[in-house]
């Protein structure tokens, strides 16, 4: 069987990108009033909330489609690791009922857009010319 590390990606991406914008069409839909107090809660402004926009949304749909993958996972990760450190980092260290790790979702999210941030898109993109793809 050979290999096909291009449909590999695609498949990554995809499944990456799509799941989640979910979460940001859900966040476009009900709205980011929670996350602009957990920013005020923290000292910052509560506008910053609106920066999910760009991890939960715009990036998932470059890493969908291929653009500037490589910058996009980037802001991907960026994005897990500040949810994280909001919303949980009491839970880092923690195990599910099942056994599992309780931020797993989180961490192949985050691990999956430092992937992609080393390997970029593969040829099965809409760019492929850029150091950021």
């Amino acid at each position: 069987m050979m290999k096909n590390n291009d449909l590999g990606l695609l498949i990554i991406r995809l499944s990456l990108g799509i799941l989640m914008l979910l979460h940001g069409i859900a966040k476009i839909t009900h709205g980011v009033d929670f996350l602009g107090g957990m920013f005020k809660d923290l000292g910052l402004p509560s506008f910053f909330a609106y920066t999910v926009y760009i991890g939960e949304v715009v990036a998932p749909l470059l890493i969908i489609a291929g653009y500037r993958t490589r910058l996009a996972a980037l802001v991907f990760a960026f994005t897990m690791i500040v949810a994280v450190g909001m919303a949980h980092a009491s839970d880092i260290f923690k195990l599910s009922d099942t056994g599992g790790w309780s931020l797993e979702l989180q961490g192949l999210y985050f691990f999956g857009g430092l992937a992609l941030f080393f390997t970029g898109a593969g040829k099965y993109a809409a760019s492929t010319n850029s150091k950021w793809d």
